[in-house]
């Protein structure tokens, strides 16, 4: 078995072996070994048993060996040890002599498997050879005249080693005239190159002998050596060398003038002239010409003016040395300008805000600064900041920007302008700075509520002020501005008394002035306690209030009123002498003098001083016997009472107060001298019988009233019974004469008039009515017509003031021309007051007419009248009613009128061509006048001051004597004209101010003048005055330039132009006319060219080719000559230089350039600097460098200056990303000619680079269990740098239980030193520190954060082991009453703490405990209200467990201490509350009294209050006071026991009754109280006071019921008596209405109704009597309440065909209603009778019907509700009616019915109606009527005498 293990084993392990090494070939495939060359045969290359996995044992049998490629084995197997070793000497020049890489490979072949491996060993280099020469000595010949900086070719050496070992520098020894350049090949091989350092003189040394070495890499270098013999051939002559091809001057700008920088000096072996030496510039600049001075014999340069870096920091120049063989040499001169802090910063403010609101965010951006400083380096380095404490801050921007922001809020209020003062200082020594200031203003945002000056005001104010005084004035002040600042006052509302406090004061909104707006009662409000509210004006709104205390100040105004003894009330005694019994006091006749007879009581609602009252005794009935205290009010005896003193005394006591004016009240006592009482009730009794007879007259007032009502009442029904049987009456006669006919036959004429003429009157009835809209103005009038025939006459209203239209001009009447046609209608021009309402005005001139007449009546009764509109003024006028008289006003109105009209016509006459010739001829006139008016004077410029210019005043046609009266003075709009000439105030002449200069004044104008005005005075005129100013030939022409350069390139062919400069001129005409000439020379010559204008521009010709080579340049001289007398001339150097053709290339003056800097190198520094070479002039040989095909990131790294060739650095240079940068430049010409060349720039390193820190691995968080040498992390620490830079140490840094422990391959590992505790600490930091070893060191590190993860095993702990909460009783249910914490160390669930109640003495077992708790906080809440009287403290037990495995607790003990509230009042135990009993009797009957005798002294024990509180402590003390007595100075309360005592001893006049009311109360916080009512009765025995109680209650319950009783009778009569009165108003009014208004009322005045009466003809019925309406409704002026005359009820209406027909007037019209005595259907309707004849058509109906329905829509119509009523027609006592037209308006415009005429008036109105001139205030009245009957036709005089 154990074999069989063992050989189990073997086959496993050979498995294993199998998958290894088919797991290596496949990873690998191939073995690799690497030995240096010549190591000895033998040497150890590889193990190759060892790395195949070969048994040494069986090498030997598997037949293993080695084969090389080539015939030669340079490897071998050893077969003992299976190493690979070397089998030759191996040369690596030999094997692999131009490889890089030298790679030997063989294989490794295993017979007996059939396998082979392949085995490559790489040789390495070691520095075995040295570089060697082919030729170690050479000899090269040069000329002494072989320009410096000629390159030679040397051969090359050659070193067979590779890589380092190789050829790497060579080196130039032996002489200072040459130098080696190493140009790099194609290849990248070395190329040395003998480069001329310095010119050659064979006179100083006939040959030179060099050293070239050639040195490779290798440790230690090998060198190779070549000796070069350098032989110079003589020359004829010497050229000069300057010291120094490139002179480098470094000065700084501040080197003052004239100094000298440098002085170049070049030498030259030949003597005599040849060695004599010329400086000169060979190319310079402009610019650098005139600030270097170049001194051309002793070369030294110079300063012409200062130097300013920020225009340049650097020129190159350019000189030669020639000496006078005419060889040269060129030498650079390279000035670099030094920065000197000669410039302060420059701020320049590119945006800035000028206003910015207040709440502005905080980082708003304010401005926007350009910050610029033209120095350079630190002077050029800019630091703003900004001056003082600003809430600004800069903010740095992009570049040299910076921002002006908000560094925190802005408050306007604190400050509302900035001026903000940016300042930059640069950082130079001395620093320069500068600054600007912003001017930033912040807008306002409504941010502050208004405040009081005040917190709280307060005012005096006396009462009985007067309504509107000024209290005091609040003044509330905002801190904003604007409209945010605006404060209005208010108050807030509430109330005083039950009253709204606005009531009682208002406040001024604007001024926030407190006004009383009633006057105030010091008894009635003592202070006034209110709230101003002041609110701003922003939006939203802000504001705040204050509270004002407004005091009322008593003033004297009550009286005292006496309390005792108290005033007898009239008709309290009814006959028992009720008067008698109050106020008697009893005084025995044995009284000493100074005994106390009565006490005078009496108070002043007033306060203070006005309340103190002082007693005297005004009346007495014997003045000596008694006397008053003056203050205490005690009535004495004065002296001893005799016999013969009256029983009765009467004494009237004075009480007056001390107020200003002091006011008084009277008392009246009645004393009665008696010895005993039996006397006193005798006294008594007498005078109450005496006082008892006056008194029933008082006790009879019922009687009497009862008496009243019943007689109204009487009256009152009699008139009801008055009124009914009136009423029966007039039905009954209605009744016996009912209406059988509407015909009016058989009645005589003289029931009429009692004349037979009187149908002439009636030949016309005919009425215009007219409706006004004023009220009180209304009037219904009927025109005065040609026949004088008024059968409705109008009277005017009693009040009329004015006419109908109101009270306008006569003129306002428009009058009708009688010429025109007439139509039956009514033209009347109504006018209305526009400042009235005008809702109707549309209506004001509505015109109505309706019109019942058929079209032939209307025509021939328009025939027979002519209407006649007249004013009320000429109506009113004798002989009004005249056509003539109303046309005097109008025919004065129309002449005026016809004038204008003529003026007009004139004008227009003139038509339009006539309009513009006359506008036309005016122009003409008026410019003719101010051409004449302009003086004109003409001078040369020039003048000197105080020249004549000419005699202004004569030219004016002023004299000598004139002007100084006239005062001739010059005057101009511009003050600039005014400053060249002058007036001289004596001779009035015209002088010259100032030097005149036309150029100055007018420029390059042709004309030049100067315009003012000669201002001359009394009177005052005004002249316009003009002098030219005439050019003189004072100005020379002028080139802009002194020096014309021009730039001519040698190839130009002859005959090219080349345009020069023109010369300007200042002069006008033909002094600026100008000629040029040039100065001789053959190559050039002058041509002129006509430019448009009539200009000349002179041109450059060429005449022959130039040759740069014999002459680089030309001088020559323009001239130019103007045309004045004499001419003047200006010149101009012409200065040509000739440009050379690009025929020489550049040539760099090496063709590799090397550098080594370091890779801290700083960005734009100077690497290198190439140069190149060009034998060109000007732009030809001005050469520009630039990379050449150079990758992107070369480009990134490196630039090149275009000018100078120095290359700088542009970014960081990096050693760990590229050591070594090649790359090549290029050099180009201003022709395009270029040369190449390369730049090698190796880096090196520094220390640079920090380590870096990588943690690989960590494990957090880590159990606080864990052993000692845990890992818990991983590091991997990597410098980039290189040798000592990159070698890193370890460690860490903090308190911490870990250590650090190095592994192999720059890994760390962190582990733990100790054992770990979370409860110490959670988590542990600590800080991995690795720095290298450089120069200086540089060191990283990062922070390790372990977390420790937490083991329960730590318990909760309670902060303290017993708590104690105090909870007030009566708590909510749920209220928290404590808060337990209990800890636990641990964390997460173990920490996790949760509670519950393990138990306690909260109550009894299985009671719920009066406390929960919360598992979470541990808060205990209550469950329950407690109470303090039931529970005082209870216990319980919480219990702490934490949420570990397994779980871990605590316990603590909780008492609860319950404190006690005020919450249970005093409760009374006695005297107890009396209850309301069920019999009915009244609580205070049923309570006990406590009887006092009269004979008690003070401090006798009345009673005693007993009361209990349930509460404790403080809440339990009780004290008792006394609220409320009868008598409040009789008794007091123990503060603490509570007895009741008097306080003095008791005395007769104190009531027998006293009601006491005690308030017991606690201290508790509010303190509670009750109160306890007890009952005293002052009497000896309780039988003596109840007879007292019972006997004056019953007498107040019947004076009581007496008044009653009498108010009521009063009540009744009142109201009988105004129903009587009512009633008989109304009957005497309807009587008023139905009969009109009496003879007296229409003799004052006119009347608003038509009174009209008619009476027909008996055969009248046999025709017609057609009626027409003319209406005219005006607009309403005003609306004036008027009460309008009743209207009558609804009457029957008949037909005309009833009324007057001609058939059968005996039957009534089927659709009458007077037969059914149907009222109308709408009493507010238009009623029109119509009459039945032929002469009536349909049409006409309906169109009166659309008249008046119409009408109704009216809005006026409708206001009012006019309609027509109804016209009555009388026979025998019938009364018909038929309709007329009347008016009712809502709005009071006025009442119109008409009323039947009586018989017999007609004879007694018409008369009066002719006679009187009142027709002819008619407004608009036109009658037309006709007949169908032939009546005869009268003459007004006719009738007038028939009628009279």
């Amino acid at each position: 078995m154990c074999a069989a293990g063992r050989r189990w084993g073997r086959r496993q392990r050979a498995l294993l072996w199998a998958f290894l090494l088919a797991a290596w070939e496949a990873a690998w495939g191939q073995l690799r070994y690497s030995v240096p060359e010549e190591m000895p045969k033998g040497s150890f290359v590889g193990d190759v048993a060892k790395d195949l996995g070969l048994q040494l044992p069986a090498l030997r049998d598997r037949g293993i060996r080695v084969i090389s490629e080539g015939s030669t084995q340079y490897f071998s197997l050893h077969g003992k040890t299976g190493h690979l070793v070397t089998a030759e000497r191996i040369d690596r020049e030999q094997l692999c002599e131009s490889v890089q890489q030298c790679v030997l490979r063989c294989e490794l072949i295993v017979e007996g498997e059939m396998k082979f491996y392949e085995i490559e060993v790489e040789i390495t280099d070691i520095n075995d050879n040295a570089p060697g020469f082919k030729e170690s000595e050479l000899e090269r010949r040069m000329s002494e005249v072989t320009a410096p900086g000629s390159r030679f070719p040397l051969p090359d050496a050659h070193d067979p080693d590779s890589g380092r070992n190789s050829l790497q520098s060579y080196e130039l020894s032996g002489d200072e005239h040459f130098s080696l350049a190493v140009q790099a090949g194609p290849g990248g091989d070395q190329r040395p190159e003998l480069v001329l350092a310095k010119a050659l003189d064979r006179e100083e040394a006939a040959f030179h002998e060099l050293v070239l070495r050639a040195m490779d890499g290798g440790d230690p270098a090998r060198t190779g050596t070549a000796r070069i013999r350098v032989t110079v051939v003589d020359a004829n002559d010497n050229a000069p060398v300057f010291s120094q091809a490139e002179y480098t001057v470094r000065v700084p700008e501040n080197v003052p003038e004239g100094s000298t920088l440098v002085t170049v000096t070049a030498t030259d072996a030949d003597e005599g002239l040849n060695g004599n030496l010329k400086y000169s510039w060979k190319k310079i600049t402009e610019k650098g010409s005139n600030i270097f001075h170049l001194d051309s014999e002793t070369g030294t340069i110079t300063l012409l003016r200062n130097l300013d870096f920020e225009e340049g920091d650097s020129y190159e120049l350019e000189l030669q040395a020639q000496d006078g063989g005419g060889l040269f040499d060129t030498a650079k001169v390279a000035i670099t300008i030094t920065d000197i802090n000669d410039n302060a910063p420059v701020i320049s403010v590119r945006s800035a805000l000028r206003e910015i609101s207040e709440d502005a965010p905080t980082g708003t951006v304010v401005a926007l600064l350009h910050v610029q400083d033209r120095d350079s380096g630190a002077n050029g380095k800019v630091r703003c900041s900004l001056d003082g404490d600003v809430p600004f801050r800069l903010q740095s921007s992009h570049g040299s920007y910076y921002s002006v922001v908000t560094a925190r809020e802005l408050d306007r209020e604190q400050v509302s302008e900035y001026n903000v003062t940016v300042r930059a200082a640069d950082g130079g020594s001395p620093s320069l700075q500068s600054s600007a200031v912003l001017a930033l203003r912040v807008l306002d945002v409504n941010d502050n509520a208004p405040v009081f000056a005040e917190e709280r005001y307060s005012a005096r104010l006396a009462e009985n002020n007067a309504a509107g005084a000024l209290v005091l004035t609040v003044r509330a002040t905002d801190a904003d501005w604007g409209q945010n600042a605006r404060v209005r006052y208010r108050l807030r509302e509430g109330r005083v008394r039950g009253a709204p406090l606005s009531s009682y004061v208002s406040v001024q909104a604007e001024t926030g002035a407190l006004y009383a707006l009633r006057s105030l009662d010091y008894e009635q409000v003592r202070e006034l306690r209110l709230w101003v509210l002041a609110e701003d004006g922003g939006a939203p709104a802000l504001s705040s209030n204050v509270s004002v205390l407004l005091q009322i100040v008593d003033e004297n105004d009550n009286a005292p009123q006496v309390l005792y003894p108290p005033a007898a009330a009239a008709g309290s005694g009814s006959g028992s002498g009720g008067a008698w019994w109050s106020g008697v006091e009893l005084a025995p006749r044995w009284s000493e003098a100074g005994a106390l007879v009565a006490k005078v009581v009496a108070v002043d609602a007033d306060a203070g001083q006005n309340a103190w009252l002082s007693y005297e005794l005004a009346k007495a009935t014997e003045p000596g016997l008694f006397r008053v205290g003056l203050h205490s009010g005690e009535v004495r005896t004065a002296r001893s009472p005799l016999a013969r003193d009256a029983a009765r005394q009467s004494l009237v006591v004075v009480v007056k107060d001390h107020g200003r004016p002091a006011l008084s009240a009277t008392a009246t006592l009645s004393v009665v001298l008696a010895e005993s009482v039996a006397e006193l009730l005798a006294e008594l009794g007498s005078a109450a019988d005496e006082a008892a007879a006056p008194a029933e007259p008082a006790g009879s007032l019922t009687r009497w009233l009862v008496l009243a009502v019943a007689a109204v009442s009487c009256l009152f029904l009699a008139f009801l019974l008055l009124l009914l049987a009136l009423r029966v009456r007039r039905w009954r006669r209605q009744q016996l004469l009912p209406p059988a006919s509407g015909a009016l036959r058989g009645v005589p004429v003289s029931h009429f008039v009692g004349i037979d003429g009187v149908r002439a009157f009636l030949q016309s009835y005919s009425h215009d009515v007219s409706l006004t809209a004023d009220s009180r103005k209304s009037q219904l009038r009927f025109s005065a017509s040609g026949s004088c025939c008024d059968t409705l006459p109008a009277r005017p209203l009693p009040d009329e003031p004015a006419p109908l239209l109101g009270d306008q001009d006569p003129a306002g009447a428009i009058p009708v021309d009688p010429s025109a046609p007439s139509e039956c209608r009514l033209n009347t021009h109504t006018k209305l007051d526009m400042s009235e309402d005008l809702d109707y005005s549309s209506m004001a001139r509505r015109h109505l007419r309706v019109s019942l007449l058929a079209a032939a009546e209307r025509r021939w009764s328009c025939r027979r009248r002519r209407r006649s509109v007249l004013p009320p003024q000429a109506a009113r006028s004798p002989g009004a009613g005249h056509s003539g008289s109303g046309t005097a006003s109008s025919s004065s109105d129309r002449s005026s009128g016809e004038r204008r009209r003529a003026d007009l016509a004139a004008f227009q006459r003139l038509g339009p061509g006539g309009g513009r010739a006359l506008l036309g001829a005016l122009l003409l006139c008026v410019w003719w006048r101010a051409a004449a008016e302009r003086v004109r004077y003409a001078i040369a410029e020039e003048l000197g001051r105080g020249s004549l210019v000419g005699p202004l005043a004569r030219d004016l046609g002023l004299s000598a004597d004139e002007l100084p009266a006239r005062k001739l003075q010059v005057a101009s709009a511009g003050k600039k004209q005014l400053k060249y000439f002058t007036v001289n105030e004596e001779n009035g002449n015209l002088y010259v101010n100032e030097r005149l200069d036309r150029e100055e004044m007018c420029g390059s104008s042709a004309i030049c003048s100067v315009s003012f005005e000669a201002l001359v005075h009394n009177p005052l005129n005004v002249f316009h005055v003009e002098v030219a100013v005439e050019d003189v030939n004072d100005n020379s022409p002028t080139f802009s330039k002194a020096v014309l350069d021009l730039e001519i390139g040698e190839l130009i062919p002859p005959g090219a132009r080349f345009p020069l400069e023109m010369a300007r001129d200042a002069d006008a005409g033909s002094n600026s006319l100008l000629t040029y000439q040039l100065s001789s020379n053959p190559s050039f010559s002058l041509s002129m060219k006509e430019k448009p204008g009539g200009k000349k521009q002179p041109e450059l010709v060429l005449e022959r080719v130039l040759d740069r080579e014999k002459q680089s340049s030309f001088e020559l001289v323009l001239m130019a000559v103007d045309g004045g007398d004499p001419p003047r001339s200006g010149t101009v150097q012409i200065r040509v230089n000739v440009t050379d053709a690009n025929d020489n290339a550049p040539v760099f003056s090496k063709s590799l350039y090397e550098a080594r800097v370091a890779e801290s190198l700083p960005v734009e520094s100077l690497v290198l600097r190439v140069r190149a070479t060009d034998a060109d002039a000007g732009s030809n040989g001005r050469v520009s460098y630039s990379f050449g095909s150079i990758p992107d990131a070369i480009r990134a790294l490196f630039a090149v200056d275009s000018e100078t060739g120095e290359i700088r650095t542009t970014g960081p240079l990096d050693f760990e990303e590229n050591s070594r940068y090649i790359f090549g430049l290029e050099a180009i010409d201003g022709g395009g000619l270029t040369d190449h060349c390369e730049v090698q720039i190796d880096i090196t390193d520094e220390n640079d680079n920090a380590p870096e820190i990588t943690i690989l691995s960590l494990s957090s968080p880590v159990p606080e269990d864990a052993p000692v040498g845990t890992v818990v992390a991983v590091l991997n620490v990597n410098d980039p740098d290189s040798g000592e830079n990159g070698q890193v140490s370890c460690e860490l840094s903090g308190e911490a239980p870990l250590s650090i422990v190095a592994s192999p391959g720059g890994s760390y590992k962190v582990v733990t030193a100790s054992a770990l505790d979370r409860e110490q600490a959670s988590e542990h930091r600590v800080t991995v520190v690795a720095r290298d070893r450089g120069r200086p060191a540089l060191s990283a590190s990062t922070e390790l954060v372990l977390e420790v993860s937490d083991v329960n095993d730590n318990a909760p702990v309670f902060e303290e082991a017993a708590y104690s909460a105090y909870v007030w009783e009566n708590n909510a249910a749920g209220a928290l009453v404590l808060r337990v914490q209990a800890r636990d160390a641990d964390a997460g669930a173990n920490g996790r703490v949760s509670y519950w109640l393990a138990g306690g003495s909260a109550g009894a077992a299985g009671a719920a405990p009066p406390v929960s708790v919360e598992a979470r906080s541990g808060a205990l809440y209550a469950q329950r209200s407690l109470d303090y009287e039931q529970c005082r403290e209870f216990a319980v037990e919480v219990r702490a467990q934490d949420g570990g495995a397994p779980a871990r607790s605590s316990t603590a003990t909780v008492r609860v201490f319950v404190l006690d509230r005020n919450d249970n009042a005093p409760r009374v135990l006695w005297p107890a509350a009396p209850a309301a009993s069920a019999a009915g009797e009244a609580p205070a009957a049923a309570a006990a009294f406590e009887v006092v005798p009269r004979s008690a002294e003070a401090g006798y024990l009345v009673a005693k209050v007993v009361a209990v509180d349930a509460d404790a402590g403080r809440n339990a003390w009780l004290s008792y006071e006394l609220v409320q007595a009868s008598e409040p100075a009789l008794f007091r309360v123990g503060l603490h026991s509570g007895e009741v005592r008097t306080a003095r001893a008791v005395s007769e006049r104190d009531a027998a009754k006293q009601r006491l009311v005690a308030v017991v109360k606690d201290h508790g916080q509010p303190a509670l109280s009750a109160t306890a009512t007890l009952h005293v009765v002052l009497a000896e025995s309780l039988q003596e006071a109840l007879p007292e109680l019972s006997e004056r209650a019953a007498g107040a319950e019947a004076a009581a019921a007496a008044a009653e009783l009498q108010f009521y009778l009063v009540l009744a009569l009142a109201l009988l008596s105004a129903l009587l009165v009512l009633s008989v108003a109304l009957a005497v009014l309807a009587r008023l209405r139905r009969a009109g208004p009496p003879a007296v009322l229409r003799c004052l005045g006119a009347q608003r109704f038509s009174v009209a009466g008619a009476a027909f003809p008996a055969d009248f019925c046999e025709g017609t009597l057609p009626y027409s309406y003319n209406l005219c409704v005006a607009a309403p002026a005003r609306a004036v309440p008027e009460a309008a005359w009743p209207p009558p009820p609804p009457v029957p209406v008949l037909s005309a065909e009833e009324l007057l027909g001609a058939d059968s007037c005996d039957k009534p019209s089927p659709n009458s209603s007077a037969l059914t005595a149907e009222p109308l259907a709408d009493p507010d309707a238009i009623q029109v009778c119509v009459s039945g004849n032929d002469s009536f058509s349909p049409s006409g109906l309906d169109a009166a019907s659309k008249v008046f329905a119409r009408l109704r829509k009216l809005p006026l119509v409708r206001a009012g509700r006019a309609a027509l009523g109804s016209a009555r027609c009388c026979s025998a006592g019938r009364r018909l009616r038929a309709p007329l037209l009347t008016e009712r308006s809502e709005r009071k415009l006025g009442a119109l019915q008409p009323r039947p005429l009586r018989t017999h008036s007609i004879a007694r109105w018409l008369p009066d109606r002719i006679r009187g001139g009142r027709s002819a205030r008619v407004l608009a009245v036109r009658s037309r009527a006709t007949t169908r009957r032939k009546v005869r036709r009268r003459k007004p005089g006719e009738l007038s005498r028939v009628l009279s």
